[in-house]
């Protein structure tokens, strides 16, 4: 089938590239003629592990391309993908919804032949009825249907994700759009991924709701790591009974210092504004919300405690700054609160992350930004690891001891054993655990 995917960020390009990969043609559209000419060169706006290659393959292949021109991408396709960004709304939080509504302007200009135009981005219940209102001031009704498809996809994992999927919501209230979603999803019958057929404002907020139900699993087992250190329990432990329910469930379950990213932050924000809206307040993802901002400075705090209470004069290094490894995404990160936490308290702080230091820089400037662990280790009271990457999981800890002055280690994801990191001679500190 021919498809044009509009916006070419993280969910456009690898849902453009995946649905490549399963012989559709393919094209991806993006406003910014820069990053355009970027892919077209085959260099990757995102940091996504096997991306790179699954683009060049499918290029290659002639099945995906790139393009700036709207008009002339989307005429003659069978199906239109809106997969814009819908960032929070400054002043109020509610998902701001004008790239979805300036795109569905000028598919609606551009149409030449029954399509089906589906809403990728995340957005909230009622938003396919006034894309399909717009829609409907320049076409006949015969002309176009709109479908919701919300994405589940995890930066780091995305195109697992998205080929091996749990699940596939396709929110169509019209027989001939199914009928196109099921042939566009066809090669995923193989693996026996369930599509969930369901009315359009359902698929909407079954995205709302899934990605709320994980920030407060996420949520509830940080708050038990709390009344753990609080009772002499172990969390780590907790996790694996509570998780070993299969009605629980083991994932999410693995205390930290909050959640951060692109989604979550966002996505329990415009739910909470939707529900007010319809007066049915959520109640506990206000909880979460709360909990979860909280939690961030609250973490910069716990390091300034492992220290004996003072920071200022003190410098400390923190080992990851991406909200999760795996991806160079900063948005809600914790270590943005973590370390202004730091400064706001008179520590000097460096930092060091496999892939997130760029975008680091831009946005935490007081923080000076090394080549290495042991590079920002150097010469620092303590040590603060705060995303779990797979480089830090093995860190050689006598010498990380070496290159410090202070001995202080405050795991903030628990990757150590304490009796491991005792034998280097470090003081340490976790989440959840004496």
């Amino acid at each position: 089938m021919k498809i044009a995917m509009i916006g070419s960020g993280y969910v456009g390009l690898v849902s453009g590239a995946c649905f490549a990969d399963f012989g559709h043609q393919v094209i991806c559209v993006d406003k910014d003629p820069g990053k355009i000419e970027k892919l077209n060169q085959n260099i990757m706006p995102i940091f996504e592990p096997g991306l790179a290659s699954l683009v060049e393959r499918n290029v290659s292949g002639d099945r995906l391309s790139f393009s700036g021109d709207l008009k002339e991408s989307v005429k003659d396709c069978d199906a239109v993908f809106i997969a814009v960004g819908t960032p929070s709304r400054r002043g109020d939080g509610h998902a701001d919804l004008s790239y979805v509504y300036a795109a569905s302007e000028e598919i609606a200009e551009a149409i030449t032949k029954p399509t089906v135009v589906v809403t990728k981005s995340t957005v909230p219940v009622g938003t396919g009825d006034e894309v399909e209102l717009i829609l409907s001031k320049k076409l006949n009704s015969d002309q176009f249907a709109v479908v919701s498809n919300p994405e589940f996809l995890r930066e780091g994992a995305a195109i697992d994700d998205f080929k091996r999927p749990d699940r596939i919501v396709i929110g169509a209230e019209i027989e001939w759009a199914k009928d196109v979603m099921s042939e566009i999803y066809r090669p995923l019958f193989l693996n026996e991924s369930p599509i969930l057929f369901t009315g359009r404002r359902t698929a909407e907020l079954t995205k709302y709701a899934a990605n709320a139900f994980l920030a407060t699993k996420i949520t509830f087992i940080n708050e038990i790591a709390d009344l753990c250190e609080k009772v002499g329990a172990d969390v780590q432990e907790v996790s694996r009974g509570i998780g070993l329910d299969n009605r629980i469930g083991s994932k999410f379950l693995h205390a930290g210092p909050g959640y951060g990213g692109s989604c979550f932050p966002k996505d329990t924000l415009a739910l909470l504004k939707t529900a007010q809206d319809n007066e049915s307040p959520v109640r506990i993802v206000e909880a979460v919300v709360q909990v979860n901002d909280q939690r961030k400075r609250a973490m910069g705090r716990k390091v300034i405690q492992a220290l004996g209470g003072q920071a200022r004069g003190k410098k400390i290094a923190l080992l990851g700054l991406t909200f999760k490894p795996n991806t160079d995404d900063m948005r809600d990160a914790p270590a943005i609160a973590i370390a202004q936490t730091l400064l706001d308290a008179g520590a000097e702080v460096s930092a060091f992350d496999p892939e997130g230091m760029d975008a680091a820089a831009e946005i935490m400037p007081g923080v000076a930004m090394t080549n290495s662990s042991y590079e920002a280790a150097t010469g620092a009271d303590a040590v603060v690891i705060v995303t779990e990457w797979d480089a830090f999981r093995a860190l050689d800890l006598a010498k990380l001891s070496s290159a410090m002055s202070g001995n202080t280690l405050v795991d903030l994801r628990n990757i150590y054993h304490p009796t491991d990191v005792a034998k280097s001679g470090l003081e340490y500190t976790s989440i959840g655990r004496n």
